[in-house]
């Protein structure tokens, strides 16, 4: 623990002013065999509270301090950098892990702090009236399996009776989460669902892949993350596997999981929460933080996937203080200001446009009983030859009367066993 404590406090002192008052922990992970995806969210997601702090001084006066701790993956060091940076007078927390999630529920929740789960976590968090403190927004991993079933209904004329679909998903709390909405999906539906499970860090997929060449599925669906989709796709190209009908979610569909496999990867798709593009936000992250050297990495990632996602969550979280500062009537808030403004968040076409970011997610509002947000994501395809993604689809919804009763029945399950009463969200 005291070489823990050493290095947060090191990011404390050189991460900003030391008088900043919004304080905003990031458990990055830039080691370990998750650090491909783990690097570039955290770049974005620190660069944009950097700008805010060197082209607005922060907000509504007040400025930003960054500290950020390294827990490469590992709940129990994810644990730690918590206790050891919550007494700093943090305001949110982006743990970036299923695993870590689950363990700082409980505490976060006790501690008054909120989390913002950005498309992964517990789902059924969503449920505003059990979990007060922990928020998913925009959309969720159910959301996400759903919408991929919707996007295939749709180019299958609206019947995937019959067809066959594999679900490759990282063996761990994060990649069993959609299991429970794709067998409700396929018993709606009609296809039939194959489960391969990948253990941890997924280098070793053989068996998995000739169970795949032997089943011939119609679609594989990949809950992956690391070095596991980057090993996927090889094995997708290795045994010819139509790579337009490999579809990852949305942790499953950056640069470096594709780049590695080259022109063997030209036509795989994946689901993305965030707009892609040269948005104006860039421009004033590479005047004000980069140009002036203050990059959280060494520039590389500005625009790409995940750096985007980063940022689109730091984006988030500014614009919920905005709203906290507008509601209490202070700039320096505490969390559970920060709660309140995270529960009263809206994200307007317009309010996006202003920031710089249009199209960088779909519209959406949150509320005391709706932490998720709408569940919408977009579909995306890797064009090898220009290394670049290319969006498909607008936003996608999806099926709600699909997982809002899982959502209910999961979050019902949790308040019984951890003995929590429901709030009343219509008062």
């Amino acid at each position: 623990m005291k070489k823990l404590t050493t290095m947060v406090m090191a990011g404390v002192m050189a991460s900003g002013p030391a008088l900043a008052d919004l304080v905003i922990p990031d458990l990055s992970y830039r080691t370990g065999a998750y650090a491909a995806g783990g690097i570039p969210f955290s770049d974005g997601y620190q660069d944009y509270f950097n700008m805010l702090n060197q082209r607005d001084g922060g907000v509504g006066g007040e400025m930003f301090r960054i500290i950020e701790c390294e827990t490469a993956y590992n709940t129990e060091r994810g644990v730690e950098c918590y206790e050891a940076t919550k007494g700093e007078g943090a305001l949110v927390y982006q743990p970036l892990s299923t695993g870590i999630t689950y363990q700082l529920i409980p505490r976060a929740t006790a501690d008054g702090i909120p989390l913002h789960t950005m498309g992964y976590g517990r789902t059924s968090a969503a449920n505003g009236e059990i979990f007060s403190n922990v928020f998913n927004y925009p959309a969720n991993y159910w959301d996400g399996a759903s919408v991929i079933i919707n996007a295939l209904l749709d180019e299958n004329d609206g019947s995937l009776e019959g067809q066959k679909i594999v679900l490759l998903y990282h063996n761990s709390a994060y990649g069993r989460e959609p299991i429970r909405t794709l067998e409700v999906l396929s018993e709606q539906h009609g296809f039939e669902l194959v489960q391969l499970a990948v253990d941890h860090p997924g280098q070793e997929q053989g068996n998995q892949w000739l169970t795949i060449r032997r089943e011939r599925p119609d679609y594989v669906i990949m809950w992956g993350w690391g070095v596991m989709n980057q090993v996927a796709v090889q094995e997708a190209a290795n045994i010819r596997f139509p790579m337009e009908n490999f579809i990852g979610n949305w942790w499953a569909g950056a640069e470096h999981d594709v780049i590695p496999a080259g022109d063997a990867a030209n036509g795989y798709r994946a689901l993305n929460m965030n707009g892609l593009g040269d948005m104006p936000v860039f421009a004033d992250i590479q005047t004000h933080v980069h140009d002036a050297g203050l990059a959280a990495g060494d520039g590389s990632n500005l625009g790409s996937v995940l750096y985007t996602r980063g940022m689109y969550a730091a984006m988030l979280a500014a614009e919920a203080i905005r709203v906290a500062q507008e509601m209490h009537g202070v700039a320096a808030i505490t969390p559970a200001m920060m709660r309140d403004g995270m529960e009263a968040l809206e994200m307007t076409a317009a309010r996006m446009e202003e920031l710089g970011a249009p199209g960088i997610g779909p519209e959406f509002s949150v509320s005391c009983s709706d932490h998720g947000g709408t569940g919408m994501a977009a579909m995306q395809q890797w064009n090898a030859s220009e290394q670049e993604w290319v969006t498909l689809t607008d936003f996608i919804a999806p099926d709600d009367a699909v997982t809002q009763p899982l959502i209910e029945e999961d979050s019902a399950m949790f308040a019984a066993e951890n003995g929590i009463e429901a709030r009343d969200c219509a008062m």
